[in-house]
């Protein structure tokens, strides 16, 4: 892999823990237990090469549709890893920030998403953003909404600043995991000249190998944006 020409930004729609823990005759919950063990391995690699910014696509609006028990669980689960987290995230330099509409969120799940945010502001080598709660159309309405109401003309400069991150950068490189060729709502407004990256390896077991062969797919690609080059 070239060492030039690294994404800066790398967004993941991290698909299959459902899947994975079915084929081994086990709770969905320790699917997503799994892809827990994913995340940090992916944040590894990412701080390895020097990648800045991270986004995760954690629950979406559309998840709380899912049966009670699992995302009761997913609830849990976060909080927990929230917590457990902290000194790797403080030792490594991982500033975390959420994409989405927490306030909606159940109070204690809430509380350790802006406990976390607060504890890891200053932090600086990689913004790990976990896109929680999230919905890109409902980011773009709001978005809409919000220049109407302050009387805003909207342009393609002046639309990313009422977006939910304004500051964080397009993402360069798009990874989905599982099979699945969808974008499932994820960042619309942000991957319009991203580069798409789709594998069968479920979340669970996405590893070093993958995420190098998505890097090197990234790097043989000639961005042109629109433009003749």
């Amino acid at each position: 892999m070239a060492k030039e020409n690294i994404p800066t930004h790398i967004a993941i729609i991290m698909d299959g823990n459902g899947r994975w823990a079915q084929e081994k005759n086990l709770p969905r919950l320790q699917g997503h237990l799994a892809g827990v063990n994913a995340v940090r391995r992916v944040t590894e690699y990412c701080q390895e090469f020097k990648i800045k910014y991270l986004t995760l696509y954690a629950f979406s609006r559309e998840n709380w549709d899912r049966p009670k028990e699992e995302v009761e669980g997913l609830m849990s689960l976060f909080s927990k890893v929230i917590r457990e987290e902290i000194n790797e995230l403080k030792k490594n330099r991982i500033r975390v920030r959420f994409l989405g509409k927490i306030n909606e969120l159940p109070p204690d799940v809430k509380k350790s998403a802006l406990w976390i945010q607060e504890q890891t502001k200053n932090l600086e080598k990689l913004n790990l953003i976990l896109a929680f709660n999230y919905s890109g159309r409902s980011e773009i309405i709001e978005a809409a909404n919000k220049a109407i109401e302050m009387g805003k003309k909207i342009t393609e400069e002046t639309f990313r600043n009422f977006l939910f991150l304004p500051d964080v950068p397009d993402p360069d490189l798009f990874i989905r995991t599982s099979g699945e060729l969808r974008i499932s709502n994820f960042l619309l407004y942000q991957i319009a000249y991203t580069e798409l990256f789709f594998t069968e390896e479920l979340w669970p077991d996405f590893n070093k190998d993958q995420f190098m062969k998505a890097i090197r797919s990234y790097q043989k690609r000639e961005r042109r944006f629109g433009t003749i080059q």
